[in-house]
């Protein structure tokens, strides 16, 4: 861990999680700010094939992970919520998607993914 992770760890313990998920190869989007705070941090994880991990921390105690198909829109084939400890574990116990433990039952529909060639509803 660099220097400034680890004064953002010492300043913020929980996101030593994020860091994990980061050094595994996640990817995270500029967080959603509101009155000058950051409220929710958002992250991904892309596997051959199109599959898609997903992890949305608005809270340390409010935390979704998902894994998603590529499909438009996309099938959920796994969820948890919780605690950022708990749903980081487990996404990082989930067997990537080729192998024969991994969900693949869609229990869920996500929303329609808005690209800058599609155009806005309003």
């Amino acid at each position: 861990m660099n220097a400034t992770d680890q004064a953002a760890v010492d300043a913020f313990p929980e996101l030593a999680h994020l860091i994990t998920l980061r050094n595994g190869g996640w990817r995270f989007l500029p967080p959603v700010v509101r009155d000058g705070r950051p409220v929710e941090v958002d992250g991904f994880r892309e596997w051959p094939g199109g599959w898609r991990d997903v992890i949305g921390v608005r809270s340390p105690t409010d935390v979704t992970g998902l894994r998603m198909t590529d499909e438009d829109p996309p099938g959920i084939v796994w969820e948890r919520d919780g605690h950022l400890g708990e749903v980081v574990a487990a996404l990082l116990t989930l067997p990537p998607p080729g192998d024969r433990l991994a969900p693949r039952l869609v229990v869920a529909t996500g929303p329609t993914l808005w690209s800058p060639i599609s155009p806005l509803a309003l």
